[in-house]
């Protein structure tokens, strides 16, 4: 498995993340995604923080996997808090770094902004790790249902962006066994004048392009064969149903995004 990025992977554990109702587990992340915006203090990133990081333990899914499917974004945590550190011109000045000052405000925005970067990139994470893509597919067409009345294309929306996701796993594994072969042929990537790395990542972009095309085609003549013929007259193995643990699940986050906003007015 291809640990460098863990978004459109999945993890079977059979936790009771995994067992929730996809579309449950959407919307929660939907609205997570909005209302973290609102947090402006520390009792309000503290609940979006407990609700985020104990919705990763109850996945069973290993800490070391995840931080190791994060680590690209590590460099844009980190790079977004430095930037912060010398833009931001806010508060008192706490220390001067090579005669730049370096302020309180600009610590305090730098740490909130890194935060809520790293915890929506952590639960936005938690669907395709926890969700197959068929329960991908049917959650986003269950939830966009209502547009077929406007004929909208509602499965076959669904349907790209579940393909979509799972592609993206696969073409880093395609591109990490391209950039290795042409290591072994003397292919430098890393150092060197930046024109010189530029057009050695050319050689990596021609195979790599014949190789996806390759597998969707080999993923259409697939599905052919299958007699796919759209979701018209389609009907499903199992059907999607709202239990217990999704209801609780929702009132849990119903109670930590009334207390965030509540705690608002005592900032």
């Amino acid at each position: 498995m291809n640990n460098l990025l863990i978004v459109g992977q999945y993890v079977p554990t059979n936790s009771i993340v995994h067992r929730m109702d996809p579309r449950i587990k959407m919307l929660i992340i939907f609205f997570y995604v909005i209302f973290i915006f609102f947090a402006n203090n520390v009792v309000s990133y503290a609940l979006f923080t407990v609700f985020a990081v104990g919705g990763t333990l109850l996945t069973k899914v290993p800490w070391r996997f995840i931080a190791k499917g994060l680590t690209p974004v590590w460099f844009l945590i980190v790079f977004t808090f430095i930037l912060h550190l010398f833009v931001t011109k806010e508060g008192t000045v706490l220390v001067n770094v090579f005669g730049l000052p370096i302020y309180s405000g600009a610590l305090e925005q730098g740490a909130v902004i890194s935060l809520r970067f790293f915890l929506l990139i952590l639960l936005t994470s938690l669907l395709t790790l926890t969700t197959t893509p068929i329960e991908i597919t049917d959650g986003v067409e269950s939830l966009l249902g209502p547009l077929r009345r406007f004929k909208f294309p509602v499965h076959e929306l669904a349907l790209m962006m579940s393909i979509s996701l799972r592609f993206i796993p696969t073409l880093l594994q395609e591109t990490e066994k391209i950039s290795n072969a042409q290591a072994s042929r003397g292919v430098d990537f890393r150092t060197g004048p930046f024109r010189e790395r530029v057009r050695a990542v050319i050689p990596l972009l021609v195979p790599l392009f014949v190789s996806a095309f390759k597998r969707a085609e080999e993923l259409a003549m697939a599905m052919e064969a299958r007699g796919y013929r759209g979701g018209e007259g389609r009907t499903k193995l199992r059907e999607l149903q709202v239990m217990k643990r999704d209801v609780a699940a929702l009132i849990i986050f119903i109670i930590v995004v009334a207390a965030a906003l509540i705690t608002r007015d005592y900032s």
